[in-house]
């Protein structure tokens, strides 16, 4: 038998659909080149994207992220070793997942994560090795990063002013993310900005942002502030949403026009400027959710898996791992998380309850 720690369900978390009536499971022949079969949830949904976090430490604090002051992170022997986060996405990758996102904390705070990323750059069927990263260290990691066979690259810059950086992060370093950006364009992997719009900081910086952008011929992707922050400070009023920054963006550079998206499991819904120069998303989980598509799962850095961002729910596949379970094991273990996925997050609800851990505990 499988054996799962986990937290209590908290249903009011989420939209009140039954997770286990499989009446509308997208039907799937089994593939006979996959050792186990795909993740597939009570809703049709197929899990082919894996976000794991290598770390909960991080070298700024962002407001809307982590709280100004921690307490320490976590210990080494509580981090998910190199090797069972390499066993874990093989398991996964003969199921079906296609794209791994390492993400934190800060990831570049794990020292010799050019060695995760080769090992699993080797697993067969992977077409993505990602990373999200706030860029302070990157230009000094990036040239083994890409020999190691990172793919795509994620960079958080919310503002082009260093005192509202200062005022977002809590420290000092925009300089430094700009040349990880610099180092990230000059390299071969494909690159995205993604910025968070917080309305009394930095709204005023969306229009630059976008400029800066469009000049290095990149896309940016604005994200709705979320309930994920530590110091439990947020509230509807301080996010902007999607459609006022279209606006906004509209007035300024003209029409925006609608791609959609091309993949529909992808949470950003992109536009192109009409003068095609360049384009912009919006990921908007809080005006617009996009439950209905996700096909993530997630990993915490001390080896719990999440099927949802906001889920109150975790399977500990590290304690799996360090107990020599089979393959098979950690298979019906990440397909018992995927059994258990609930319709929405519920954040629109009136009794939605913020997950007790923050963003940087969870995975960005």
């Amino acid at each position: 038998m499988v054996r799962c720690q986990s937290s209590s369900v908290d249903s009011s978390n989420q939209e009140y659909m039954n997770p286990h009536d499989h009446s509308s499971v997208t039907k799937i022949h089994p593939d006979p080149n996959r050792e186990f079969p795909p993740l597939i949830d009570s809703f049709g949904r197929v899990h082919e994207s894996l976000r794991v976090s290598v770390t909960d430490a991080c070298n700024i604090r962002c407001r809307y992220c982590m709280p100004a002051v921690v307490n320490g992170f976590l210990p080494q022997h509580r981090l998910m070793s190199f090797d069972a986060i390499h066993r874990v996405v093989s398991v996964l990758a003969a199921s079906g997942i296609r794209k791994v996102r390492l993400t934190g904390g800060e990831p570049l705070m794990r020292p010799n994560l050019d060695q995760l990323v080769q090992q699993l750059s080797s697993i067969d069927g992977l077409q993505h090795i990602a990373l999200t990263t706030n860029g302070m260290m990157l230009a000094d990691q990036l040239p083994a990063l890409e020999q190691a066979g990172l793919t795509h690259v994620n960079i958080s810059l919310d503002t082009l002013r260093e005192d509202a950086f200062q005022q977002i992060s809590r420290r000092q370093g925009l300089e430094s993310v700009l040349q990880g950006i610099d180092a990230a364009i000059k390299s071969r992997l494909q690159v995205r900005l993604n910025a968070l719009m917080l309305r009394d900081i930095n709204l005023q910086d969306c229009v630059p942002l976008v400029q800066f952008a469009r000049d290095r011929k990149l896309i940016i992707r604005f994200i709705e502030f979320m309930p994920l922050d530590a110091d439990r400070n947020w509230n509807q009023d301080q996010v902007v949403s999607g459609s006022e920054l279209r606006s906004i963006l509209q007035s300024h550079f003209g029409s925006l026009d609608s791609v959609g998206r091309a993949d529909p499991s992808q949470p950003s819904s992109d536009y192109m400027f009409a003068d095609g120069n360049g384009g912009v998303g919006f990921i908007d989980p809080v005006s617009q959710p996009f439950c209905s598509s996700c096909n993530r799962l997630r990993l915490t850095a001390d080896g719990k898996l999440r099927n949802c961002l906001f889920g109150r729910e975790e399977w500990d596949v590290k304690s799996l791992c360090e107990s020599n379970a089979s393959n098979q094991e950690i298979y019906a273990l990440v397909a018992q998380c995927v059994a258990n996925k609930y319709a929405a997050h519920g954040i629109s609800e009136l009794n939605f309850k913020q997950p007790d851990r923050a963003m940087y505990q969870i995975g960005g």
